[in-house]
């Protein structure tokens, strides 16, 4: 994808980010680890269905997720569909 269709997509994904190598990107905080690990628990779910599964860095009160399509190097709507699954498993429970 490039730069003009990108845009739009991710102008619909709040808090996500475009990072170094065209990757979608958002870093979700939580009260503690306990917390986050069961974040990443819950969105294996989303990624499992999608069959679409995102790169998780857990650490203590954050769960950093990234997502993009690795057999193409780059992003896919499916990536787009991901993140906004994943953004609203999210809801209330994370502070930004």
């Amino acid at each position: 994808m490039d730069g003009d269709q990108i845009a739009p997509l991710l102008a619909r994904l709040p808090g996500w980010a475009l990072a170094e190598g065209g990757r979608l990107e958002r870093s979700f905080r939580f009260p503690d680890f306990v917390t986050a690990v069961a974040f990443v628990n819950r969105i294996t779910t989303v990624a499992e269905e999608a069959g679409h599964h995102p790169d998780l860095m857990v650490r203590w009160g954050e769960v950093l997720v990234t997502v993009w399509t690795h057999s193409i190097g780059g992003l896919h709507i499916n990536d787009f569909i991901v993140a906004a699954r994943i953004g609203t498993v999210a809801g209330r429970e994370t502070r930004h």
